[in-house]
C-alpha cells in the first residue's frame, strides 16, 4: 500500500445534534438547550456536542443528552432490564461547508422518542434547557433572529417527519408511550405527532385489529376519568400490516 499523508486533507470536526421528541401535554415537543457559547450565544438550538477521539456516534449522543439535559436515551436493545428506555436512531448526516461559523463540522443527527420525560436540567455549556412545541420551533425558524441555531430548524424538521412516517408503517409510536398504556393514550400520541384529530372508534378497531401491534397487559386504569379502560403493552410486531396510514390535512 503506498504511503498516506493526513496532512493532504482538510481537518474537520465531528458533531451529534439530537432531535428529542416527547409528547407533553397532548402536544408533540422537542428538547431545546439555549447555548452558552458562542457562536450564537444565548440562542435556542438542538443538544448536541463534538464527538471525542475514543467514543463511537451511538456514545456521543448518549454522552450529550446527558451533560445537558440530564436525561438518558438507551437504544432499544437496551432495554431488556425492565427500563423502558428512550428509543434512540440515527437520523441523518449534516455536512454544508457554511453550517457552522467555527470550522468545517460535520454533523450526525440522531433522533431520539421517548413517554412524557420530566423537565430537564441544563448542564455542559447550555444555559437552559425546556420542552417545546415542535410548531413553535419551526414557526420561529422563518424569523433568523428568533430561530434555532445553526441549521437546528433543518435537523428538527426532518427528525418530526421522520417520526410522522414511522408511526405508519411501524410500531414506534408506542416509544412515546409508558410501558402500558391504553388505546386513547395511544391514540392521543398519532394525534399530537401528526397534528390531526383521529376517530376513537376506527382507531381502536384499526389498532387492536393488527396483528402483534399490542397485547393486552391483563389489567385496567381510570387514569383518564370515565369508566375503567383496558390496558395494553407493544406487541413483538415491528412493521405493521396493514399500515397506520397519516390523514391528508
Amino acid at each position: 500500500m503506498s504511503p498516506y499523508d493526513p496532512s493532504a486533507f482538510p481537518p474537520f470536526a465531528v458533531t451529534v445534534d439530537l432531535v428529542v421528541l416527547t409528547v407533553r401535554r397532548h402536544a408533540l415537543c422537542a428538547l431545546v438547550v439555549r447555548r452558552g457559547e458562542q457562536p450564537f450565544q444565548g440562542r435556542w438550538a438542538l443538544p448536541g456536542g463534538f464527538v471525542r477521539g475514543d467514543e463511537d456516534l451511538a456514545a456521543a449522543a448518549a454522552r450529550e443528552l446527558s451533560e445537558e439535559t440530564g436525561l438518558c436515551a438507551h437504544e432499544p436493545a437496551a432495554t431488556g432490564d425492565g427500563v423502558h428506555g428512550a428509543h434512540l436512531e440515527q437520523l441523518a448526516t449534516y455536512g454544508d461547508p457554511r453550517r457552522d461559523p467555527r470550522m468545517r463540522v460535520v454533523s450526525v443527527a440522531h433522533l431520539v422518542l421517548a413517554p412524557d420525560l420530566p423537565a430537564p436540567r441544563a448542564g455542559g455549556d447550555a444555559n437552559s434547557a425546556r420542552w417545546a412545541p415542535v410548531d413553535e420551533l419551526l414557526a420561529a425558524a422563518e424569523e433568523e433572529s428568533a430561530g434555532l441555531a445553526f441549521d437546528h430548524a433543518r435537523i428538527l424538521g426532518d427528525g418530526v417527519e421522520r417520526a410522522r412516517s414511522k408511526i405508519e408503517y411501524s410500531s414506534l409510536a408506542t416509544a412515546f408511550c409508558p410501558p402500558e398504556f391504553t388505546v386513547g393514550e395511544l391514540r392521543r400520541v398519532y394525534e399530537a405527532v401528526w397534528g390531526v384529530a383521529l376517530d376513537p372508534r376506527n382507531f381502536h378497531r384499526k389498532v387492536t385489529g393488527t396483528p402483534g401491534f399490542l397485547v393486552p397487559a391483563g389489567g385496567t386504569t381510570t387514569r383518564q376519568g370515565g369508566r375503567p379502560a383496558q390496558l395494553f403493552r407493544a406487541g413483538g410486531a415491528t412493521l405493521l400490516n396493514p399500515p397506520m396510514l397519516r390523514p391528508e390535512v
